[in-house]
């Protein structure tokens, strides 16, 4: 039976955890709770002596565990998300096992993690070792819980450390932008891409505040004529393959969109393929940018084979695809004419198109440079900016070989430091400015407040109706600041936007 022990001014708890052997109740550090009475401290020596019965004693050898065999069978009784499986398991494989694998549990101490975490500062952002660490601390914290530690090494104390370098620690704030970056970084994207579903998708993300895998998993049965139901996400796993799963944190719900928002979801699913995807025989809102894996490698005639035998640049061939009204009639003639002749088909023999975006090939290809204006570093090629002909305006990307040279303009940035994620914020930021109820915004972007405030709170159909209003006046002026810019544009969903008269937009769909 445990008992207090006075010692000065205080008490602290003892128990025994086996014949002969005491333990002194610690808190999460490792340091001796200091009881004000004695009846606190009995009642806690007694809690933690049932909890040692319960568990069971475990021999103290068992603590000389190592951190990778007790992870490896940490990791194996997890049944979690896919997605969070696949997060633990990058997390442990490539910064803590490297650090701990040979360790024992036991011996792990406070000052071990702290140089792992310096070091990893030295190479890492503050907010990635931020994720590892809580990584950490849930693997040790559930060891404690085994018996094979007293107390948790990685369990940070509060108000350590030097107070005025906390801030260093913070990430970037996330870059937002407001209703015509929306637009403007939807029409690169569009023009990049060759097609409208990113018009559309960038759009829609930024009007409702939807996750990236929610936009991707977006399926058209849950199209509505004023909303969006989110019943699942598509969550890219490292081996490449999607999976079908609940939003994060069980996030069900449904997104009101205003009537041009639905009219533009409308129309992307009137003018696309509806075939189910082979993954997993689902008819998605948006599919992929680019020939499917494989499809590259296949055997057929190719972009520039058509090139060479039109006798005209790949760029040309491209606008024949994409955008025939901006070529002359007897050009395109003749780039048709050597389309037929070769047989050629937009990815190689079969024209199959990825099923979904890839997050990174979507992030870095295209929204990145229609945010920035400038295409990534990748190895051999440095950054650079996207290389554009200026007519028509806002200019058209060229590709293929000496596009620097045959540009003749190229894009300023619109967001620097924007992110698809950062259209959540940007969507989160607006209805703050458009003074929408928090219950509200929290429902859009499939947040929880369990505070009371948020239980006595409740949404009405005027709240609804004001912030679609809201939203479909700054869709307006943005439309109207773009046809300032330029009444047309080469992508095909915003040209009939720009050339239709403002009181018709609102219900336009395209065909």
């Amino acid at each position: 039976m445990g008992y207090a022990e006075k010692r000065g001014d205080y008490y602290r708890a003892r128990y025994w955890i086996a014949p002969g052997v005491l333990r002194t109740v610690v808190d999460a550090n490792g340091a001796t709770i200091r009881f004000g009475n004695k009846r606190d401290a009995a009642k806690a020596a007694n809690d933690a002596e049932a909890k040692v019965r319960e568990i069971g004693y475990r021999d103290p050898k068992a603590g000389k565990e190592t951190f990778g065999e007790y992870v490896n069978r940490w990791y194996a009784a997890q049944e979690l998300a896919a997605s969070t499986m696949q997060n633990y398991k990058r997390h442990i494989e490539e910064h803590l096992l490297p650090e701990f694998e040979d360790k024992a549990i036991a011996d792990i101490q406070p000052t071990d993690v702290a140089a792992w975490e310096k070091k990893e500062r030295k190479l890492y952002a503050a907010s990635s070792v931020k994720t590892w660490h809580g990584t950490l601390h849930l693997i040790l914290a559930d060891a404690v819980d085994e018996g094979l530690r007293d107390s948790n090494p990685a369990t940070k104390r509060r108000g350590r450390g030097k107070r005025a370098g906390r801030s260093r620690n913070r990430g970037p704030e996330k870059v937002v932008t407001d209703a015509l970056g929306i637009l403007l970084t939807a029409e690169r994207a569009a023009l990049l891409s060759g097609r409208d579903d990113e018009f559309v998708a960038v759009v829609l993300k930024g009007y409702t505040g939807m996750r990236w895998g929610e936009v991707v998993g977006l399926e058209r049965k849950f199209v509505r004529p004023a909303s969006v139901r989110v019943e699942w996400q598509l969550y890219e796993l490292d081996s490449g393959e999607f999976e079908r799963c609940p939003p994060k944190d069980d996030s069900y719900r449904t997104i009101d969109t205003p009537q041009w928002l639905s009219a533009l979801v409308a129309g992307q699913i009137s003018r696309t393929d509806s075939t189910p995807c082979r993954c997993h025989e689902n008819a998605y809102v948006f599919s992929g940018h680019g020939p499917a894996n494989g499809a590259a490698r296949q055997m057929g005639a190719k972009l520039v084979d058509v090139a060479r035998r039109a006798g005209v640049s790949a760029a040309t061939v491209s606008n024949v695809l994409n955008r025939p009204d901006m070529v002359a009639k007897p050009t395109r003639v003749r780039v048709e004419m050597a389309i037929t002749e070769l047989g050629y088909t937009r990815t190689g023999h079969t024209g199959e198109t990825a099923a979904h975006w890839r997050r990174t090939g979507f992030a870095t290809w295209l929204f990145h440079p229609a945010a920035t204006g400038w295409y990534p570093k990748k190895a051999p090629q440095e950054a650079r900016p996207v290389p554009v002909m200026g007519d028509p305006w806002p200019g058209v990307p060229v590709r293929g070989r000496n596009a620097s040279g045959r540009a003749d303009a190229c894009w300023l940035p619109i967001a620097q430091g924007l992110t698809p994620h950062g259209l959540r914020h940007s969507h989160k930021t607006v209805m703050s400015e458009l003074g929408t109820p928090p219950k509200l915004m929290d429902e859009r972007l499939g947040h929880e407040d369990g505070s009371v405030q948020a239980r006595y709170s409740h949404i009405t159909a005027r709240m609804r109706n004001r912030l679609m209003d809201g939203l479909t006046e700054q869709w307006e002026e943005s439309l109207e600041a773009r046809k300032t810019m330029n009444p047309r544009s080469p992508v095909r969903a915003l040209d009939v936007l720009l050339r239709a008269p403002q009181d018709c937009r609102s219900g336009s769909e395209f065909p």
